[in-house]
């Protein structure tokens, strides 16, 4: 598939680059995150949190609310499926990545979705971005054969695990966890995943 880059225009409707903050701590600290050959996502991690740049995003770009610092490394190519949150989700490059991208609005009533309207971005090593909470978006892609690491800054308790009630509404199918409304790809497996993305399951190879 095609591959824009963040600083396209494109790139608008789904985020924002932020400049300003320093986190070449938080790079430092993710030298000793593990990187498998699938993908691991880790939703809270010390040695994040403790960063001073940890401090100055919490207020400045969730004005002050509670927040957790994680990560998501691995290797991957593929789709697989689409989440998005109630919040922003801000990104730090720590390598070169690909993010696939969509918009919330084009959710069918039924909850489903066409990836074909999906597009796909390349994030430079180094760049900090801020995912919309209306954003399509799931775990980035490989630019290089060794893989990825990602910073993954999110409101505290995001992607943790929820006891499911309901449904009281459809979009209740798709809550999957804490904050994190996910349409899953058939191809993908993914166990409990609502099966709503229709059509290819994207690769950026």
């Amino acid at each position: 598939m095609n591959i824009l880059k963040v600083t396209d225009p494109e790139f608008c409707r789904y985020g924002k680059i932020i400049t300003g903050i320093d986190c070449s701590d938080m790079a430092e600290a993710m030298e000793a995150t593990p990187l498998p050959e699938d993908v691991v996502y880790v939703a809270s991690e010390a040695s994040l949190e403790e960063c001073p740049s940890a401090g100055k995003i919490a207020y400045s770009l969730y004005g002050g609310m509670p927040i957790q610092v994680g990560y998501c490394n691995g290797s991957n190519y593929l789709l697989n499926a689409a989440e998005y949150h109630r919040d922003s989700e801000i990104n730090i490059a720590v390598t070169d990545m690909i993010l696939i991208l969509g918009c919330e609005q084009d959710i069918e009533k039924d909850g489903t979705y066409d990836t074909s309207r999906m597009e796909a971005f390349m994030v430079p090593k180094g760049t900090v971005i801020e995912v919309y909470g209306t954003t399509l978006h799931y775990a980035p892609c490989n630019v290089a054969e060794s893989g990825f690491k990602c910073v993954v800054v999110l409101p505290r308790g995001t992607n943790t695990e929820i006891e499911k009630e309901g449904p009281y509404t459809e979009e209740d199918n798709m809550l999957f966890a804490r904050n994190k409304w996910l349409i899953a790809h058939p191809d993908a497996r993914i166990e409990g995943a609502f099966n709503g993305l229709k059509g290819e399951n994207l690769s950026v190879k």
